[in-house]
């Protein structure tokens, strides 16, 4: 892959967790015996990102001392919040430490196993600004779902039941994004204010690969029982970027979608 570098966004105060992770990060919740993040760091060093940023603030020590300036073979570095920036001032901040044109954006507090190499060929080939990684699933209403049309991403949706495409937490941005985000206050959410209101310039990139999110007891739960084993299994695919067609998405808002093949 051209691209090698990634910003985690690791900052949030995980108030839905705290009944089960105490006075930690969500990405440093345990699973198997070592913190979410780990997990993370691990899946982009597999796909080649030697160099990461870490958007932290609370309880950054945590995070901090437990992973240094480096893990699994990815320098890492710190954006730190020494006040609550939310998701979009966090990732502004943290696109500044990179360097390359594109960068790949990640929620620390969930899992998407797609291939990024596939997803990087689409971006670059679509050339967009952003690109967002989307789930299909049988249920949506946990998470608000996506709107589709002429192969962009039309809206957000909440309150709706039912099958559709969810966001993924996993992103491809161009960091000439950033005279956009300057456009915003200090603190703001990256999901709410700036992809709701650009949300006909991005492009989705649908994949039926395993996703989780351990935002609510529940689902951590969930993540304990099963994410080690899926996650070796998928170290063994293939990362093949462009071996990998993208093919028409099936589904009555997803006509002009592509999927990862």
């Amino acid at each position: 892959m051209r691209v090698k570098e990634a910003v985690i966004l690791a900052g949030g105060l995980g108030t839905r967790l705290k009944s089960v992770v105490r006075d930690l990060p969500k990405p440093m919740a345990d699973v198997s015996g070592r913190p979410f993040l780990s997990y993370l760091l691990e899946y982009l060093s597999s796909h080649g990102i030697n160099k990461v940023v870490l958007s932290v603030g609370f309880r950054r020590e945590a995070i901090m001392e437990c992973f240094g300036g480096g893990h699994s073979g990815v320098a890492i570095e710190y954006a730190v919040e020494d006040r609550p920036l939310g998701t979009g001032g966090g990732l502004r901040e943290a696109l500044k430490l990179c360097r390359g044109e594109n960068v790949f954006a990640l929620n620390g507090d969930s899992f998407f196993g797609v291939n990024l190499g596939s997803m990087e060929f689409f971006h670059v080939t679509g050339g967009p600004l952003l690109t967002m990684a989307v789930k299909p699933v049988v249920e949506i209403a946990r998470f608000g779902s996506i709107r589709v049309e002429d192969a962009r991403v039309a809206g957000f949706e909440e309150k709706k039941t039912g099958p559709g495409f969810i966001n993924g937490g996993v992103y491809i941005i161009n960091r000439r994004i950033l005279g956009a985000l300057d456009g915003f206050k200090e603190s703001f959410s990256f999901e709410s204010d700036f992809l709701k209101l650009n949300s006909g310039s991005i492009l989705p990139f649908v994949s039926d690969s395993y996703f989780i999110d351990i935002g609510i007891p529940e689902d951590y739960a969930k993540a304990r029982f099963e994410l080690a084993g899926r996650f070796e299994r998928l170290l063994k695919r293939p990362n093949r970027p462009h071996g990998q067609k993208a093919v028409p998405a099936q589904g009555p808002d997803a006509a002009k979608i592509q999927r990862e093949g």
